[in-house]
């Protein structure tokens, strides 16, 4: 197993996830997730797809209204009050997951250099193993 490219721990996540290709952001051991400032989601990684268990690539759609998890004013409410103050650079803990409602989520919400949001989501018990993709 190949180490990931970046660590979700990395101070400049944001930046090293931008120098990536799809398949090194399809294969990293954590959820990726692009969204504009409407909540359409841009880009939706294989990793988040699958560890989720959502299963599909929702690109197009908003986030909010096809995951009920984050569709509250908590959650939604936190994103969008740090985009109203500025650049966001959020880390927290979340309860509740699509597939699993009691698994912890460790999440990062940053502003993208095109003006949108990065969501990167760590779970806990979910295996390091990226999926064998073909190039």
């Amino acid at each position: 197993m190949r180490p990931d490219p970046v660590r979700f721990d990395a101070v400049d996540l944001a930046r090293q996830i931008e120098t990536l290709s799809q398949y090194q952001l399809d294969t990293l051991s954590f959820g990726v997730i692009l969204i504009d400032r409407d909540g359409t989601i841009v880009f939706y990684s294989q990793t988040e797809a699958r560890q989720s268990g959502y299963g599909e690539i929702p690109i197009g759609r908003n986030m909010f209204e096809i995951s009920p998890c984050m569709a509250n004013t908590d959650f939604q409410g936190r994103i969008k009050r740090a985009m109203d103050e500025g650049p966001v650079d959020l880390e927290f803990g979340w309860a509740g997951d699509f597939a699993d409602p009691t698994r912890d989520l460790r999440l990062r919400v940053i502003s993208s250099s095109n003006n949108g949001i990065w969501i990167f989501i760590e779970r806990d018990g979910v295996g390091d193993t990226p999926p064998n993709l073909a190039l």
